[in-house]
């Protein structure tokens, strides 16, 4: 079911446009220990082995690997807190995006093109190629126009869904850290 049908996203474009380009900041982290379970954390230890230590991406199965095994490409997903705030105002509920960290900085194609690394607390992740797009899953959680403006020309430009990350250098990450490219 959707919670607000039809609503004009649009107007929040300038404001995801507007998001810090070189130094934002970590608003919330969320370990996913199970399929459909959500922790919010205050900090959480990255690894490039493991992932966001605590989560269950080291047992997901992808079939963009040739043994089935979890892709590194989509070892952490990272969302704009500010596309969150304009799909859903409820913050209890943005953890139901599905992703780990959520932050406020420009997620853009253009500021962080594949390949960009960023320093959070200790840690570094990369920017990967692997898209993230939003599914049937995002769209029944927020609602089928959430799901056409994130998917939208503009949405994909600026990643409104997220990016995909992979750690590079293992560290803590802490709620209010700085996130700048490095």
């Amino acid at each position: 079911m959707e919670k607000t049908p039809d609503r004009d996203l649009d107007r929040f474009t300038d404001d995801v446009r507007a998001a810090p380009r070189d130094v934002g900041a970590l608003v919330m982290i969320v370990r996913r220990p199970t399929t459909d379970i959500r922790e919010i954390v205050d900090e959480a230890p990255l690894d490039p082995a493991a992932g966001l230590v605590g989560d269950d991406w080291s047992r997901r199965r992808s079939r963009s690997t040739p043994d089935g095994s979890a892709d590194p490409e989509d070892q952490l997903t990272i969302m704009s807190t500010r596309v969150l705030a304009a799909i859903e105002p409820d913050r209890a509920r943005w953890p139901l995006a599905g992703d780990q960290l959520y932050v406020d900085l420009d997620l853009g194609v253009e500021n962080l093109p594949a390949g960009t690394r960023l320093a959070i607390g200790d840690a570094i992740v990369q920017v990967s190629e692997k898209p993230h797009t939003g599914c049937a899953k995002f769209s029944a959680r927020f609602g089928s126009d959430a799901l056409r403006w994130i998917n939208g020309p503009d949405g994909r430009q600026l990643r409104m869904r997220g990016l995909n990350a992979r750690i590079v250098q293992a560290g803590t990450v802490r709620v209010g850290d700085t996130v700048r490219k490095v």
